[in-house]
């Protein structure tokens, strides 16, 4: 399988949310308790935060690549005054597999609620909300070349393709993860259905040294999927037996639609994480022979 865009009409269309929407939770690194609010934005706004809580500098931060300031535990991105909001992949993945172009994210902390550690709280909050379409044509950024990106152990290769397509691979000395090769097509539904209901993961030992550095305060078993050896200390236990490499995709997603525009091409990832994926997309961006970005009714995605 592999991740298409729909081929109907209503998706040639930037596409924003027909009313504003709130929540509230914990910040899953800080513990602190968050409120967050998801608006309408105009054509070609893009998606934008708004740090609610700054009020002596700048404090709106464009959801983009080149904005990534952090990649350590989660993605974080900042503005030019420094002001940062980290904890985004969860979101931004709702926000592509919605199809979701323009939006205002207010929140008022320094990361964004971690709900139940998936993307399907913030799909069910856009629906909802509603989506509209705009008076405007969706852009989509074309793959024209292959780029590939090795960090260490791990690999990222962007490859020329008629669709969005993210083959994954993830490799764990724990048999309850252990190695996972999974591949889908964006089509109609599929994030909504295979990826968003996917929740972060970490092992017994890691939570707990994060903890004890003062990190992952947020963190519980409400909002995360718990490793202990060989054991998924979850007593509702998996939502998919692939739950861990589903969740990989669903970070990849959130970190590519960082390019701004949804990409049409594969993704071939190898033990990735939010670095590399960041770093695939500074190698798309530095190369211009590498990409083209076009009207989405002008791809090579409908033909």
């Amino acid at each position: 399988m592999a991740i298409r865009f729909s081929k109907y009409k209503a998706t040639f269309c930037q596409k924003t949310l027909k009313q504003s929407i709130a929540c509230s939770g914990v910040g899953l690194h800080s513990g602190k308790d968050v409120t967050m609010r998801l608006c309408p934005a105009p054509i070609n706004h893009g998606i934008v935060f708004h740090r609610t809580d700054i009020t002596d500098c700048k404090q709106l931060i464009s959801a983009r690549y080149d904005n990534v300031v952090d990649t350590k535990l989660c993605t974080v991105i900042a503005n030019k005054d420094n002001i940062c909001v980290g904890t985004i992949e969860h979101l931004m993945a709702a926000f592509a597999g919605c199809e979701i172009n323009n939006a205002l994210v207010e929140v008022d902390c320094t990361e964004l609620a971690i709900m139940d550690g998936s993307s399907e709280p913030f799909v069910c909050m856009i629906d909802c909300a509603g989506i509209v379409e705009q008076d405007a044509p969706r852009q989509v950024i074309e793959i024209r070349k292959p780029i590939t990106v090795d960090i260490d152990d791990k690999r990222v290769t962007l490859s020329p393709s008629n669709c969005y397509a993210i083959d994954f691979e993830i490799d764990f000395a724990s048999k309850a993860i252990g190695r996972t090769v999974w591949g889908v097509e964006m089509v109609n539904g599929t994030f909504r259905h295979e990826i968003a209901q996917a929740r972060t993961f970490g092992l017994l030992e890691e939570v707990e040294r994060l903890q004890a550095n003062g990190l992952a305060r947020g963190g519980s078993l409400d909002n995360a999927i718990v490793v202990d050896g060989d054991k998924v200390l979850n007593h509702e236990g998996l939502r998919f037996k692939d739950e861990f490499v589903r969740h990989k995709v669903l970070d990849c997603v959130g970190d590519l639609y960082l390019a701004v525009a949804p990409l049409i091409g594969r993704v071939n990832a190898v033990k990735a994480g939010h670095q590399i994926n960041n770093a695939a997309l500074r190698a798309l961006f530095a190369d211009p022979s590498a990409y083209k970005i076009v009207d989405y009714e002008d791809s090579h995605a409908i033909e």
